[in-house]
């Protein structure tokens, strides 16, 4: 049990980590990794794979409240280069990444991987 909770924590930290280490990579931008990883601190676990099935209510709500920051075009191409740089280097999954819109009903599609162009994200 206690390897489960060390486990989860440690996956939160990782994606937190992960988004702070991106900040000034996106401060001209409306949303910034500093949102980001408020945001998305609940999906710690479900980014990293440390857990099985569907991510949790609060990961959910934080994905919409980081969908609702990224209004713009330059924000959501700001937040895919966060994501992009910091990520991997973390163990954030990217089919995982690309699976959280689906399962949290976000309403939208972001290409998730080494090689997305983020200039192309409208």
């Amino acid at each position: 049990m206690m390897a489960h909770s060390t486990r989860r924590a440690n996956a939160i930290l990782v994606v937190g980590m992960v988004l702070a280490a991106a900040m000034a990579a996106v401060a001209a931008a409306q949303v910034s990794c500093g949102d980001a990883v408020s945001a998305l601190i609940p999906c710690g676990s479900f980014l990293v794979g440390a857990v099985a099935g569907a991510p949790s209510e609060s990961c959910c709500r934080g994905a919409q409240a980081l969908r609702g920051m990224a209004g713009t075009v330059g924000a959501r191409r700001a937040l895919c280069r966060c994501l992009e740089q910091s990520g991997p280097s973390f163990g954030v999954l990217p089919d995982r990444a690309r699976q959280l819109p689906a399962r949290c009903n976000l309403g939208i599609s972001i290409p998730v991987s080494p090689h997305t162009d983020c200039d192309k994200i409208q």
